[in-house]
């Protein structure tokens, strides 16, 4: 039951970032890049951010304790791309978030009730930072979907403030009632 909880979260997750980077498609690149005084300071470090916390945490998952997202200064928040290699367009970042979200699929697909007992330990780039922190997996897989929540909640804010024409709808009951939908039509023979 857990692990089926936590796949529809990551699966949520996984639908808000394509949704944000739609937003930001929109967008052009000075508005993408305009400075804000929340979040990483502007929509396109947060959108790092948010890739780079995402790619660090499933590297975690599967082992790593000192992650580093490629492009990325080590000892560093992640995203800061300060590094060589760094990300350089939002066509580029999108290609390589696709890539991650399918290793977040078949990591999810692959747990069990078991494995979320165990521990991860991870070098921390924020709070007690440099410590190799352990947590509980089921602990960090909720980290990964609540810290999306809360950057989302920031982008959002910054979309507003840099004048998008529409912000993206992120609250998981849309995504359900879309789901929903789907599904009606699929039984009802609706969908060719």
């Amino acid at each position: 039951m857990a692990v089926a909880l936590l796949s529809r979260l990551h699966a949520h997750r996984r639908w808000v970032n394509q949704r944000l980077l739609e937003s930001a498609q929109r967008l052009s690149e000075e508005q993408r890049r305009r400075e804000f005084s929340i979040g990483q300071g502007s929509i396109w470090k947060t959108l790092l951010h948010l890739y780079a916390a995402e790619y660090v945490w499933l590297e975690a998952l599967l082992g790593e304790t000192a992650p580093v997202l490629p492009g990325d200064l080590p000892g560093a928040l992640p995203g800061n791309q300060q590094g060589e290699g760094g990300i350089q367009s939002l066509e580029e970042l999108r290609e390589k978030w696709e890539e991650l979200e399918q290793r977040w699929i078949a990591y999810l697909q692959g747990l069990s009730e078991v494995d979320l007992e165990q521990v991860v330990r991870k070098q921390s780039t924020s709070s007690g930072k440099g410590q190799v922190h352990q947590t509980r997996r089921s602990d960090v897989l909720m980290h990964v979907c609540l810290h999306a929540q809360y950057t989302t909640a920031q982008l959002i804010n910054m979309l507003r403030q840099a004048g998008a024409e529409s912000l993206p709808d992120s609250m998981l009951i849309t995504l359900a009632r879309q789901e929903m939908a789907q599904e009606n039509q699929i039984s009802s023979g609706e969908v060719d």
